[in-house]
């Protein structure tokens, strides 16, 4: 369940197909965007740094090493597109050390962050995916954090734009201290080659034609 934002957030069971990472139920209509930031954690035990959380192997694990909140910041080069975020925890492996409830936050830096929204996690084993667009489902998802995206965008379940993301581990499970995160992954949605192309594109041959949509 989540408190506070727009999140629509599922728990998915252990994918132990030849791809680990990839989550089960991948929005269809996004791509990865992960790859084109800079990752860095306020603290890591040595050994467990934040490039674990992007390895691509959910048997390893960034853990922090510090007071709460334990932060993930994520710095993109241009202001992008977020629809959802996917987070891999394991109650049973990690006990303690596993979150129970994280701030996901976002800004142009890091000095103007607003929280998007609190997600409170329920001993998860598997991913964690939460959306940052009010969901899909048909509900209706007005709340504090559609009103402080208007100035971004003024259609309703539009994609999160930010330079700058935040996960903060608030608290861990039995007032554990330090946290175990095993991967992290974000979402934008694709652009179409049409989009890219911009609008006015027609096909008038009966060649083309057939690629006119």
């Amino acid at each position: 369940q989540s408190k506070g934002g727009t999140s629509m957030v599922d728990a998915e069971p252990r994918d132990d197909s030849s791809n680990p990472t990839k989550p089960t139920g991948d929005p269809p209509d996004c791509s990865e965007i992960g790859k084109l930031a800079v990752w860095s954690v306020t603290s890591a035990k040595p050994g467990n740094g934040v490039e674990l959380l992007r390895d691509g192997n959910l048997d390893t694990y960034w853990q922090s090493d510090g007071a709460q909140p334990h932060l993930v910041n994520v710095q993109f080069h241009r202001k992008v597109k977020v629809r959802e975020i996917a987070l891999y925890a394991d109650y049973k492996l990690d006990e303690s050390y596993t979150p129970s409830k994280i701030s996901v936050r976002a800004g142009n830096s890091f000095h103007d962050l607003r929280e998007v929204c609190v997600v409170d996690l329920d001993e998860p084993v598997g991913w964690t995916r939460v959306r940052l667009d009010g969901g899909n489902d048909g509900t209706e998802n007005e709340n504090a954090f559609d009103k402080n995206k208007k100035q971004n965008s003024a259609l309703p379940g539009a994609p999160l734009r930010a330079y700058f993301i935040q996960l903060a581990v608030l608290s861990n499970h039995q007032n554990g201290r330090d946290t175990h995160v095993r991967q992290v992954r974000i979402f934008g949605p694709r652009t179409s080659p049409m989009a890219m192309l911009g609008n006015g594109v027609s096909f008038t041959t009966n060649e083309f034609s057939q690629f006119s949509t």
